[in-house]
């Protein structure tokens, strides 16, 4: 459940956790209770600390993504700006935003680190008091501020804060706890419910719905003391334990008492409007799901009314900014008591690709978001006390079962270049100094190096001729199952550190018009990370009109494969295994880190000559130029004078040789 816990932490204390070097007072944080999902455990490691009350343009401001184990200072955009003195800093998992609360002469807002939101500061509202802020479970973006003589209650994470009003009569009402003149001692809230405990012995309680409703006050008992505490302990029971001290033994009892919410709403007194709903059910209600880029999520839910009643369901998402939504609603045929039973059909995507937001209006494509999606009942009575909304939650990222694969038709060992049972017997092979380097800065080292095959990750390599252009086939698969061959944009790089292949197109071939990135500007910033460092959080594409940046050198190979261009990779003179890594760098293909490590065997290279290539051209070019002349002058020369006493001559000395030689005496 959502948690506002004070505490205090002060330089050189015994409490001084790791990374804080400034007082703080409070911290603050909330838990996620879906699922083992690796962004709900995100949201339960968060914590915020801070000092507050200190003047919020000069506070330090420290997170925790380690449940409060070590901290980091927190840099908020335009802090300096600000004007008044913090009142709290809050992760609003149901906006992706991060609150900070400004307190400036009785008022007080809120001011959200993310665009849309960045642009202005939530509306004011009364702050009279130092407010308690509690954040209901469910990431709802449900806020409730309370003092003994105010509560206030914000559905949208403080963007609208607003009293609750409270009902003492059928008849009598106030629109807030100063006006109904009551002193609050407790409040209890679950995802859909709230309890308020008065010292004046009276319990109010009210539902936490999509819509603003007022709290009723149930009839008075001798429930209150100074030590009593209400809660939940289930939908609609409430419990309100008061400890009883034993003078004999340090430890304490609790007087227990109980309350069906239910049971007290049937009192006539209370005249409470029957519910107008007999069922609302999705088997989506406390799940989670997650929308990646491009995707889409149906969900359906079932709505049955009482006889003669015309009820409006209301569905609603948390974030509109990231998450947009669209309703169908139909009949769907009858119970067998003759109800008629309404099917609603909810469609969910990305508010970027429904076209119908202003772009000022949505939050970044580029970052995953979340939302919640709510379905509820508009104006429901206060007695559908089991008749709880259906809520899920969804992330607007990375869909964990999405994976790449690369195409392997033609492999090595398929055409037995390779044999697969000396690649599992710790094979092993050797790349050449001048071929290598460690660094990946194209430079050749200074020994050969000794690469152990793993065959169990890498498999059979594919088989590549290394005078045909090259790009790999990646395949996108998605719970085992394929799903397209991709077309978004990725880069290679041999993890080894060879440097024998280049690409066939250029920045200007790429038609480029700013200076595209390459793995030796992406080294240089990635210092920790490197040497694999490229992906779709760094990337910027060249062809991007907002990317300012001078085409300064048009000839440098462009590194990027796939997307809008047919760029591939050319190798070099060299037979041997590349072992590459394959990153999908395209930020709006997919949220995830879409990577891979895969093999190719480059083949049909013939051996680079000992002999220098000018010792072999420059003869044989000679000799092509003598025999070309030879056989144009030599039949010219023997028509003229000199050619027939030349021909006589050698007709002469062939004539006399054959007298010599017996060989040709035993011819005749």
């Amino acid at each position: 459940m959502g948690i506002f816990s004070p505490t205090y932490c002060m330089l050189g204390t015994e409490n001084r956790r790791e990374g804080i070097e400034h007082p703080v007072s409070h911290i603050s944080g909330d838990n996620c209770c879906y699922s083992g999902h690796p962004f709900c455990v995100d949201i339960s490691n968060s914590v915020f600390a801070y000092l507050h009350g200190d003047q919020i343009s000069q506070t330090h401001v420290y997170f925790s993504n380690t449940r409060g184990y070590t901290f980091q200072k927190f840099a908020y955009e335009r802090q300096a700006e600000l004007v008044g003195s913090l009142g709290g800093v809050f992760h609003f998992h149901s906006l992706s935003q991060v609150g900070l609360l400004l307190i400036d002469q009785g008022k007080a807002m809120f001011s959200y680190s993310e665009h849309p939101l960045n642009r202005s500061l939530g509306l004011p509202f009364d702050y009279n008091g130092t407010l308690d802020i509690l954040i209901t479970p469910g990431q709802k973006g449900i806020l409730i501020f309370w003092f003994e003589k105010s509560l206030l209650v914000s559905g949208n994470a403080g963007q609208l804060v607003y009293p609750v009003p409270m009902d003492e009569e059928p008849r009598i009402s106030y629109s807030s706890v100063s006006e109904a003149n009551v002193t609050i001692h407790n409040i209890a809230a679950n995802q859909n419910e709230l309890a308020v405990l008065t010292r004046e012995n009276s319990l109010y309680y009210g539902s936490l719905g999509i819509l603003p409703s007022s709290l009723i006050k149930f009839s008075g008992q001798n429930i209150w003391s100074q030590e009593a505490a209400v809660m939940f302990t289930d939908v609609g029971q409430v419990e309100i334990l008061t400890p009883l001290p034993d003078p004999m033994f340090p430890a304490f009892d609790f007087q227990r008492c109980p309350m069906n919410v239910q049971e007290i709403l049937m009192d006539p007194q209370l005249q409470v409007d029957v519910c107008k709903v007999e069922l609302l059910q999705g088997e989506f209600d406390n799940r989670m799901y997650s929308i990646d880029m491009n995707s889409k999520l149906q969900l359906t839910a079932l709505m049955i009314p009482r006889p003669g009643r015309s009820p409006v369901p209301l569905a609603m998402v948390s974030n509109p900014h990231s998450l947009g939504l669209q309703v169908a609603i139909y009949e769907d045929g009858y119970t067998y008591d003759g109800n008629t039973k309404h099917r609603l059909n909810i469609s969910l995507r990305q508010q970027h690709h429904w076209g119908r937001a202003n772009p000022n209006f949505t939050s970044s494509i580029k970052k995953p978001t979340v939302s919640t999606i709510t379905l509820d009942v508009a104006n429901k009575e206060i007695s559908c006390v089991d008749l709880k909304p259906l809520t899920a939650l969804i992330s607007v990222g990375c869909d964990q079962g999405k994976k790449i694969v690369i195409q392997n038709k033609i492999s090595a060992c398929s055409n037995g270049i390779l044999d697969p049972v000396g690649l599992q017997d710790n094979y092993s092979y050797i790349i050449e100094k001048e071929a290598y380097d460690p660094n990946f800065r194209g430079q050749m080292s200074r020994e050969d190096l000794v690469v152990n095959y793993p065959y169990e990750k890498l498999g059979c390599p594919r088989l590549v001729y290394y005078n045909t252009p090259w790009r790999p086939v990646v395949e996108l698969w998605r719970e085992g199952k394929f799903q397209e061959v991709t077309k978004a944009e990725f880069v290679l790089l041999e993890v080894n550190g060879l440097f024998t292949y280049t690409y066939s197109l250029t920045a200007q071939m790429a038609l480029c018009r700013s200076q595209p990135q390459n793995w030796t500007t992406i080294l240089e910033s990635a210092g920790d990370k490197r040497p694999f460092a490229w992906d779709r959080e760094n990337y910027i594409s060249c062809h991007d009109p907002d990317n300012d940046a001078p085409l300064r050198w048009p000839d440098v190979p462009y590194q990027i494969l796939g997307g809008p261009t047919a760029n591939k990779v050319i190798f070099d003179q060299r037979n041997g295994i590349y072992v590459f890594f394959l990153s999908i760098v395209d930020p709006y293909y997919s949220y995830c880190h879409l990577e891979t490590t895969f093999s190719v065997y480059v083949y049909g290279a013939l051996p680079p000559s000992i002999i220098p290539t000018t010792v072999t051209i420059i003869p044989l070019i000679m000799a092509m130029l003598l025999s070309v002349w030879s056989a144009y002058m030599i039949p010219k020369l023997l028509h003229t004078e000199k050619g027939l006493r030349l021909k006589e001559f050698w007709m002469n000395l062939c004539r006399r040789l054959r007298n010599l030689c017996p060989c040709f005496q035993g011819r005749r």
